[in-house]
């Protein structure tokens, strides 16, 4: 039995087949019956979610068409800003933070009749792999509940891998939604950098980050991207571009297609298994009449190290307003400075406080030249073997991540071993490129994803290419062990 999806719960709606209140109920109480196995959502949204939904039935009673979107169940990862809602970023720093205004991308979802079930957890502002760093809680994998779901967005992965929503949408600065997408088995989407306005979207690395969404398939990735795209005057680096309907691109037709494989993804450190799942995936668009191609990056090897100088950085500047004066947590001292050290030590976890440490030394006088100029130098040149490599190719194929997910607590101790789980993910966001994950595979039980990387602004083609391959390998559309929504 397949996942219920956006299009097919629209079709019944519009239908009368059921009604959003139904819908939502039902789902709501599939979330209550396997929540406290995942531990997907830091909120519940129960109220707000049957009223929107109550509304989407009238409108559909008076007979007025619904947007795709309307009434279907979803959530919201919890470092995107909703009006009147917690956005904790799962830090004790904003524990009873609540928004004062909506992020831009929910007054877009808000238009199309949106239904939210609640905010979800992810690795404290969104800094870690796992979802492991969150203040409040762990999120498990749906598939296996001893393993992680990825992070930083686990719980918007978690909670669709485990049909607790329909959707929902997350944050990639390095890898946040398509990694945790790879491990949960689901279609991970992160769009070209200033698709999605980020305005309202509490800022980690403001150069690399970008909201993109969690999906059961490849049509459903493009509904939600109609939904959520376009330019915003609030947002200095939204890209000013005509609105496009992404459903258009579901072509099941990859003929004469060049996939290029770049070398450097599939080296040492590759499991085998993996790599054999991505193996027959570019034999099936072999057969599909694609033309697979071989090309280098070779400063793709710089990446993790580049990424984890240029982020830290970038952090370290955004978090500085979190000092106990303006919002959020106040811890008294005996004057301002005992202040701000016993707020940002308290208020602040582990990782989050490492990636500031890291970021302002790099920044610091003396090393400005030596580590962040060289990064960002190296970024350029990142940026060049990706273009080059798409010159010879429509789009490129690579593991989403070295191995499938791993179990709790196995990397506590070796924060570098953490951070080079990254390693096929953090380049796209140093060259604001588009890329998607989709499930290609199995390794004991556990998804085993495969990443298409597609040029700047052409996410037609890497739905395209995702799709096609979605349609012909339909024995990948496995449900989780979380079990179905009975309508």
């Amino acid at each position: 039995m397949e996942p219920l999806t956006i299009h097919g719960l629209h079709d019944k709606l519009v239908k009368g087949e059921l009604s959003a209140v139904e819908l939502t109920k039902k789902f709501l109480a599939h979330k209550d019956a396997v929540e406290p196995r995942i531990q997907a959502f830091l909120s519940d949204n129960r109220q707000f979610a049957l009223e929107a939904a109550a509304a989407v039935d009238k409108k559909i009673s008076a007979g007025e068409n619904i947007a795709d979107l309307a009434g279907i169940p979803g959530a919201i990862k919890d470092n995107i800003c909703i009006k009147g809602q917690q956005a904790t970023c799962a830090s004790k720093m904003l524990e009873h933070f609540k928004s004062p205004y909506n992020a831009a991308i929910i007054d877009k979802l808000m238009a199309a009749d949106y239904v939210s079930l609640g905010k979800t957890n992810m690795d404290e502002f969104a800094m870690g792999s796992s979802t492991e760093n969150s203040a409040f809680q762990i999120t498990h994998n749906p598939w296996h509940t001893d393993y992680v779901p990825g992070g930083s967005s686990g719980g918007s992965a978690a909670a669709v891998a485990a049909n607790e929503c329909v959707w929902a949408l997350g944050s990639d600065t390095g890898g946040s939604i398509r990694q945790p997408a790879a491990y949960c088995g689901v279609v991970g989407i992160k769009p070209t950098y200033g698709l999605v306005s980020r305005y309202g979207l509490i800022a980690f690395a403001s150069s690399l980050d970008q909201i993109g969404s969690f999906t059961h398939d490849v049509e459903d990735c493009a509904i939600v991207l109609n939904t959520i795209t376009g330019h915003d005057v609030k947002d200095s680096t939204s890209i000013p571009q005509e609105p496009k309907d992404y459903k258009k691109s579901l072509v099941n037709d990859v003929m004469g297609m060049k996939i290029g494989i770049p070398k450097e993804f599939f080296g040492e450190g590759l499991d085998e298994a993996c790599r054999k799942s991505l193996e027959e995936a570019m034999e099936t668009y072999k057969q599909l009449g694609a033309e697979i191609v071989s090309v280098s990056m070779p400063h793709i090897k710089y990446g993790i190290a580049a990424y984890y100088i240029i982020a830290p950085a970038e952090a370290s500047s955004n978090l500085a307003r979190y000092d106990g004066v303006g919002f959020g947590l106040r811890v008294e001292g005996k004057d301002i400075v005992d202040m701000y050290q016993k707020t940002r030590s308290q208020g602040f976890g582990p990782e989050v406080r490492r990636r500031i440490l890291l970021g302002t030394y790099v920044l610091s006088s003396g090393y400005y030249d030596a580590y962040y100029l060289r990064a960002m130098k190296v970024r350029t040149l990142i940026k060049q073997d990706y273009d080059e490599a798409l010159k010879q190719c429509d789009i490129l194929l690579t593991p989403t991540a070295p191995d499938t997910a791993f179990k709790i607590g196995q990397n506590d101790d070796n924060p570098l071993a953490m951070y080079l789980g990254d390693v096929c993910t953090v380049t796209l966001n140093l060259a604001g490129l588009p890329g998607i994950s989709i499930p290609c595979g199995y390794k004991n039980g556990l998804p085993v994803g495969m990443q298409l990387i597609g040029k700047a602004l052409d996410e037609e083609t890497l739905l395209r290419a995702a799709y096609t391959f979605e349609q012909h390998r339909t024995d990948l559309r496995r449900p989780s062990p979380m079990g179905e929504v009975e309508l």
